[in-house]
Order: C-alpha cells, then sequence, then structure tokens
C-alpha cells in the first residue's frame, strides 16, 4: 500500500495556500468602476507601455478624452463605451486565470480516464500494472467537476464577462448590447441548455469513473472475471458517450468564449491537448512512484511505452493545430481569419511558444528510443509538455476574454498553484485507499512480465 508522505501533503497543502492567498489578491486588485479604468490607462500612457488596440478607440485617445471635458455626445458615448469593455476585460483577467487552471486540470483527468478506457476495451496486456495510478489520477474528476460546475453557474449569474453570448440583451433587437450572430445561435447558446448539458456531461464522466474502478476494486476479491467483464462492457459505452460528449463540451467550455468563430476541428484538437497531458501525468506520477520505491512490477518497458504515447500524442496534436491554422489562414475569410491574427498579433509569444514546448521539444527529445527510458528526460520533457499544453489553453481562452490585457501575473500563477496543489493532495491521497497492484486482472500476469 502506498503512504502519502508528510513532506508531500505538506508541499500540496503549502500550494494550495499561497494559490488562494494570489487567487484573492487577484480579485480584489481587479478595478471596480471605469474611474479606475481611466487612471490605468493613464498610467500606462505616462509609463510609454504602449498602446491599448481596440476597434472602437485607440489608447491615446481613450486617455486624452479621459483629461478633457468631452463635449460631443457621440465622443462621449464611444469614450464610456470603450472604458467600459475595459473595465470587463480587467475584471475578467483573475476569472480567466481561474477558469484557465481549474478546466486544464478537470480535463487532465479526464485525458486519464479516457486513455483508460482505451485501454479496458483493447484488452492491452501490458497496461495494467499501471491501472491503479490511472485510478488516482482520475480521483481529481469529482472535485474538479463540482468546482468547474459552480465556475459555469457563476458565469450564468453574471459574476464574470467570460461568455459574450451571457451578457443581458445581447439576443434582444431593442438591446444596445444586441449581436445579430449571438442572436441567431441563441437556441443552442442560452444558459439553461448549457447548464444543463454541463451537468449531463459531468455526471456521466463521474459516473463511469466510478463504476469503473469499483469494479476494478471488486474483481481483486472475486473468483471469476465476471467484473472485469462488466467493465469491459460499461467502458465500450462509455467511450461512446465520451467521443460525442467531448466535442460538445469543447464547444460549450472552450470555443464559445469566441461566439462569432467556429472550427470543425476544434473538438479533435481540444482532445489531443488534453490527452497527452494526461498519459504525460501518468508517466509523472508513475516515475514519482518508481522513485519512492512503489510500483515493482513497472519496468523500463512500460516507460518506454508510456513515452511512445508521449511522443505519438504530440505529433497527433501538431497536426491538428496546423491542419486548423493552414486551412482558416489560406481561406482567409474575415469571420475565420480573425481568431488567429488576435493570438498572432496580440499573444505572439505564447501562441508560437506552445508550438516549441508541444511540437518541437517532444521531437527532438522523444524520438531517440533511448530517451525514452531514462527518468530525468523523461520528466523534463513531462514538465516541458505540461507547461506547454497549459498555455495552449491560456491561448484558447485569454484572448476572447481579456483581449490585450493578458499576462502571466500574480492571478494567474496562483491558480496554476492552487489548482497544482489540490490536485497533488488529492490524488496521492486516492493512491493510498487500495493496492497499487489489480491482483486479479486477467492480463495483470503478461503486464507484469512486459518486456520487449
Amino acid at each position: 500500500m502506498y503512504t502519502f508522505s508528510s513532506k508531500l501533503k505538506t508541499f500540496s497543502l503549502v500550494l494550495m495556500t499561497i494559490g488562494l492567498l494570489g487567487i484573492g489578491y487577484g480579485f480584489l486588485n481587479a478595478p471596480k468602476d471605469i474611474q479606475e479604468v481611466e487612471k490605468i490607462l493613464a498610467s500606462e500612457s505616462h509609463e510609454g507601455h504602449g498602446e491599448v488596440k481596440h476597434e472602437s478607440a485607440d489608447e491615446a485617445h481613450a486617455v486624452k478624452a479621459s483629461h478633457e471635458e468631452v463635449k460631443d455626445t457621440n465622443e462621449a458615448t464611444e469614450h464610456k463605451e470603450h472604458l467600459t469593455h475595459v473595465l470587463h476585460q480587467l475584471q475578467n483577467k483573475p476569472w480567466a486565470a481561474l477558469y484557465v487552471a481549474c478546466i486544464f486540470f478537470m480535463l487532465l483527468s479526464m485525458g486519464v480516464l479516457a486513455f483508460y478506457a482505451i485501454q479496458q476495451v483493447a484488452l492491452a496486456g501490458w497496461s495494467p500494472v499501471l491501472f491503479r495510478v490511472m485510478q488516482g489520477i482520475t480521483a481529481y474528476l469529482p472535485v474538479g467537476s463540482v468546482i468547474f460546475f459552480v465556475i459555469l453557474i457563476l458565469c450564468g449569474l453574471h459574476f464574470n464577462h467570460l461568455f459574450a453570448w451571457l451578457v443581458e440583451g445581447v439576443t434582444d433587437p431593442t438591446s444596445p448590447n444586441f449581436d445579430k450572430i449571438i442572436a441567431g445561435k441563441s437556441g443552442y447558446l442560452n444558459f439553461p441548455f448549457w447548464i444543463v448539458r454541463a451537468a449531463v456531461f459531468l455526471i456521466g464522466w463521474n459516473l463511469y469513473r466510478f463504476y469503473s474502478r469499483k469494479n476494478c476494486l471488486a474483481q481483486d476479491e472475486a473468483t471469476d472475471d465476471a467484473f472485469y467483464k462488466k467493465n469491459f462492457n460499461i467502458t465500450a459505452g462509455f467511450l461512446v458517450f465520451f467521443i460525442v460528449t467531448e466535442s460538445i463540451m469543447s464547444w460549450d467550455w472552450i470555443m464559445s468564449i469566441d461566439p462569432h468563430w467556429s472550427s470543425t476541428l476544434f473538438g479533435w484538437y481540444v482532445f489531443a491537448s488534453f490527452f497527452v497531458s494526461g498519459i504525460t501525468m501518468i508517466a509523472m506520477v508513475t516515475l514519482y512512484l518508481k522513485s519512492r520505491g512503489y510500483l515493482e512490477y513497472v519496468n523500463t518497458s512500460h516507460i518506454h511505452d508510456l513515452a511512445k504515447f508521449m511522443f505519438g500524442i504530440s505529433v497527433f496534436w501538431t497536426y491538428l493545430w496546423f491542419s486548423q491554422f493552414m486551412l482558416i489562414w489560406y481561406a482567409n475569410i474575415p469571420e475565420e481569419i480573425t481568431y488567429f491574427v488576435t493570438r498572432i498579433q496580440l499573444y505572439n509569444l505564447p501562441f508560437f511558444g506552445a508550438v516549441v514546448m508541444n511540437f518541437v521539444f517532444p521531437i527532438l527529445i522523444l524520438v531517440n528510443t533511448d530517451f525514452k527510458r531514462i527518468t530525468w528526460i523523461l520528466v523534463m520533457a513531462g514538465v516541458v509538455i505540461l507547461t506547454g499544453h497549459y498555455i495552449d489553453f491560456f491561448n484558447m481562452i485569454m484572448p476572447g476574454t481579456v483581449g490585450d490585457k493578458w499576462f502571466i501575473g500574480i492571478s494567474e500563477i496562483a491558480s496554476v498553484l492552487f489548482f497544482l496543489g489540490l490536485f497533488i493532495y488529492v490524488v496521492f491521497t486516492a493512491l493510498t485507499k487500495a493496492p497499487l497492484l489489480p491482483k486479479r486482472n486477467p492480463y495483470i500476469e503478461e503486464s507484469k512480465h512486459f518486456h520487449y
């Protein structure tokens, strides 16, 4: 049985504490009204930090207007709308940072659950010795789901402006907030239907996670393979449910942040990102447990196979990234290309940096067969891949919520620290609840003696 070390537990609690303090600071430090926004813009202009790009007015005009009495009614209205827009962006910043970290760690555990399910239906003989590691990581899914669902409800209650289609009056032709494109999608993008879909997805995923683990533990005490067969059947059904709900989830929780834009590849793209993150986390946790003297039957061949999946899915993610980018860029349709123009102009470093971290680095490191078996190289590659895919989620969510008001500051770092600490605490607590070796799995002997 695994024992959660006091040092690791203390470390996770410290991360959560620092994270909570930083998150609280981010919310407290956000501007409360347009007067504070005027001061911020004036300060930025005075310090020469460059202009804020916005379709209604440039920063120089906004700052100048903030120091002069606005006499023209149209100019005054335009100025106020700009300040309100910037206010919403700055208020969104701590919310968006929280949202990115929350969805990243939740979907990371979901990626592990999907990988575990695939191993079950494929009747894989190499991986059963890793099943308890996978089950430990997926223990975070219920916790992450609850926090994420609460954030979605708060979005619907207008605690933030993360989703433009949730703004009041956006579907009302008589409202100044009316948006014809969003109104055309209101049959699908409306809060009641949206939150019900979210509940169905999260409950469905967590029910499978609960029953698959329950059956796996019951199989250890059984005299036949009845529980294993039952797991196979529910896993086959779950994968059908997952492949449908995963695509819809990506539209609902990420793509709808930019409601004027759509991509038919987006569901696969998001899946590739959190799937490779999940596999990487399996490798990282496995290597940690091996270093502490656990998982005696896990050998370099198991680690090598995990590294091959890390390499292969990284290539798959890059294929989807390029396919989505190249087709939209080449077609040059205004309502589609805006998505990438925004990211290239305002998020140049994280946008192309993610490609380097998620493709170039894994290709150069993990293409070598010998490197797939060297612990320190895999840990280094894993840290880069996980960081790179967090940045990928950052790129998908931040431009539509904070525009050009982004930077990696206290809110972003604190949110990652909090959810990382929570993730470590939940996962390693779950690993103490059951033996790390599933004794009665039909393929356990093949897995224990897996070599090539």
